[in-house]
C-alpha cells in the first residue's frame, strides 16, 4: 500500500497544482474583460512637435538568417520616423555567409540616407542578451525597439508605440504578436493558438491590474534608462527578456501593454523548429522562477496579490511537468480505484478537478471570440480547436518537461535560434532549409512509448473493474494518445 500511497500524494498535489492554475488564469479573464471597460487615458508625446520626439535606435539581433534577411531589412526599412531621429543596428552574430550578404544588403539601404549600421561580434558570448548589451553600448537612441528576424512591424508601427513614453515612469511598451501563417497547419495553428491566449488574456489581465508582465523578446521597446537601470542585459538564462521585465519591474518602472498593436511574425512550420523554441522557452521560465523566486518573495514594494501572480507567471513552463505526471500516474490510479473499494470517496472528490479544463474551456473561448468573433458556428469550431490545442499540448509535455527539469536544477545549454523559413518566398523549397535539425532526439522515442502507454491507458477502460469497465479517464487517455502520437510521427516525418 506504501507505492499506491505515494502515487495518490503526487497525483493529488499535481492535480491541485494545475486547479491553482486554472484559477489563476480565471482571475485574469475577469481582468481582461473589465479592462475593456476602461478608456486609454495614458499620456502620450504629439509627434508633431520635434521637441518632443525622443530619439530611438532599432535593434535587429540576428544569427544565421538566410531566408529572412532580405525581408527584414526592407521592411524596417519602411519605418516611418524623422530620419534625423532614427537609427537601425543589426547586431549580426552570423556564422555563415549571411555576414557579407547583410553588409552588402545594408550598404545600399545606407545609400538612400537610413541610418542603419551593420554591428558583428567575434565572440557570441551572451549569445542575443550578449548582442543586445554591446548593442547598447553604442546606441544613440533613449528608446530601443527590438525585432526578431522573422516580425514584420507596419510601418507607422514607431509612431502607435512611442507616444506613450511620455510617462517618465514607463520602462517597456510591447505589442501583441500577430501570426502570417497562422493556417498553414494544424502545427502553425496550436501554437497561434496558445500565443493567442498569452497575448490576449495574460498580458491584458495582468498588466491591467499593474501585475508583471514580460517583454517578449521582441516587437517592443525599451527605455534606455530603464535598461540599465535594472542591471542591463544578462545572458545567465535562455530567456533574457523575462529577465530583464522582472528585475526592472522590481525597481518599480512601469509596463505598458498594447493589445490593439498587432505585429506580424512568422510561426514555425516544421515540429523541430517549433521544439527547439518550446524548449529555449520552458527552460528558461524555470531559470527564472529560480533567480527570481526570493526577488519577488522578499520585495515590499509589491501587494501579495502581484507576488502569486508573478510566481505563477514565472512557474507557467512547470505546468508541462505536472500534466506529465498526472498523465502518466492516471492509469495507476485507475487501478487503485478499481482496487480498493474504500478509496472511492476521494476519487468522487478527484473527479472535481475536471473543473480545471471547463475553466481553460470558458477562458480561451473569450480570447478566440476576441479573435474569430462569436456565433454558434465559431463556437463549434472552437472546441475542435480547443481539444486538438490540449491533446497536441500534452504531447509536448515530455519534451517540455524535460526542459523545465534541467532549468530547475541548473543545467546550463546552448542558446539555440529557432530556424526560420519565409514560407512565402520559398514555398515547397523549405524542406531544403540549412538550419533544420537533421537528428531525431531521443526523446522523440520516449513520446512514441508514451503513445502506446495511454493506448493501453484507453484498453484499461474495458477490463477494470466488475461492472463491465470504468470510462472516466478514457476521453484524457485518448486526448494523450492523440498528442503523444502527433507529436512521434510528426517528429519522424519530418526527417524523412
Amino acid at each position: 500500500m506504501i507505492l499506491e500511497t505515494i502515487t495518490i500524494i503526487i497525483y493529488s498535489v499535481s492535480l491541485l497544482l494545475i486547479f491553482m492554475y486554472a484559477l489563476a488564469q480565471l482571475n485574469l479573464l475577469f481582468n481582461y474583460l473589465s479592462s475593456k471597460r476602461l478608456k486609454d487615458d495614458c499620456p502620450k508625446l504629439d509627434l508633431s512637435n520635434p521637441a518632443e520626439i525622443p530619439f530611438v535606435t532599432i535593434q535587429l539581433p540576428v544569427f544565421n538568417e538566410m531566408y529572412v534577411m532580405e525581408r527584414l531589412l526592407d521592411n524596417i526599412a519602411l519605418i516611418e520616423y524623422p530620419k534625423n531621429k532614427l537609427e537601425i543596428q543589426v547586431l549580426d552574430d552570423s556564422t555563415d555567409e549571411t555576414v557579407e550578404s547583410t553588409r552588402q544588403h545594408i550598404e545600399k539601404l545606407q545609400a538612400t540616407g537610413l541610418d542603419i549600421k551593420h554591428i558583428t561580434r567575434i565572440d557570441r558570448k551572451g549569445f542575443k542578451a550578449g548582442a543586445l548589451k554591446e548593442g547598447l553600448e553604442i546606441a544613440k537612441g533613449d528608446i530601443i525597439a527590438i525585432f526578431d528576424s522573422d516580425f514584420l512591424p507596419q510601418k507607422d508601427w514607431l509612431k502607435r508605440t512611442v507616444p506613450y513614453f511620455k510617462d517618465k515612469d514607463i520602462g517597456v511598451v510591447q505589442t501583441r504578436w500577430g501570426h502570417i501563417n497562422r493556417n498553414y497547419s494544424i502545427l502553425t495553428k496550436i501554437q497561434a493558438f496558445a500565443l493567442d491566449a498569452h497575448f490576449t488574456l495574460e498580458q491584458v489581465g495582468r498588466n491591467s491590474k499593474g501585475h508583471f508582465i514580460n517583454f517578449n523578446g521582441t516587437a517592443g521597446l525599451w527605455r534606455k534608462a530603464c535598461i540599465i537601470d535594472a542591471g542591463n542585459w544578462e545572458g545567465d538564462t535562455l530567456t533574457e527578456d523575462l529577465d530583464l521585465s522582472y528585475r526592472a519591474q522590481l525597481k518599480n518602472w512601469k509596463f505598458k501593454y498594447l493589445e490593439q498593436v498587432e505585429t506580424p511574425a512568422e510561426l514555425p512550420i516544421v515540429i523541430s523548429a517549433a521544439r527547439s523554441q518550446q524548449f529555449r522557452w520552458n527552460k528558461g521560465g524555470a531559470e527564472n522562477f529560480q533567480k527570481m523566486l526570493g526577488r519577488v518573495v522578499k520585495n515590499q514594494n509589491i501587494s501579495t496579490k502581484t507576488k502569486v501572480h508573478g510566481l505563477l507567471h514565472l512557474l507557467n513552463s512547470t505546468m508541462f511537468l505536472n500534466v506529465l505526471i498526472v498523465g502518466v500516474l492516471s492509469i495507476p490510479m485507475l487501478y487503485i480505484k478499481n482496487e480498493y473499494a474504500h478509496l472511492r470517496p476521494y476519487f468522487y472528490v478527484m473527479s472535481s478537478f475536471v473543473l480545471s479544463t471547463i475553466i481553460f474551456f470558458v477562458c480561451y473561448w473569450f480570447m478566440y471570440k476576441n479573435i474569430y468573433g462569436g456565433g454558434f458556428k465559431n463556437f463549434i469550431r472552437y472546441i475542435g480547436m480547443f481539444f486538438v490545442f490540449f491533446s497536441i499540448a500534452m504531447g509536448f509535455s515530455l519534451h517540455n518537461s524535460i526542459a523545465v527539469l534541467e532549468g530547475h536544477l541548473g543545467k546550463k545549454s546552448e542558446f539555440v535560434r529557432t530556424p526560420k523559413f519565409n514560407i512565402k518566398k520559398y514555398k515547397d523549397n523549405w524542406k531544403n532549409n540549412k538550419y533544420m535539425k537533421k537528428t531525431v532526439s531521443v526523446h522523440v522515442i520516449f513520446e512514441g512509448i508514451l503513445m502506446l502507454y495511454f493506448g493501453f491507458g484507453m484498453y484499461s477502460a474495458f477490463i477494470v473493474g466488475n461492472q463491465g469497465g470504468d470510462f472516466g479517464l478514457f476521453p484524457f487517455h485518448l486526448m494523450l494518445f492523440v498528442g503523444f502520437g502527433y507529436v512521434f510521427f510528426k517528429s519522424l516525418a519530418s526527417k524523412v
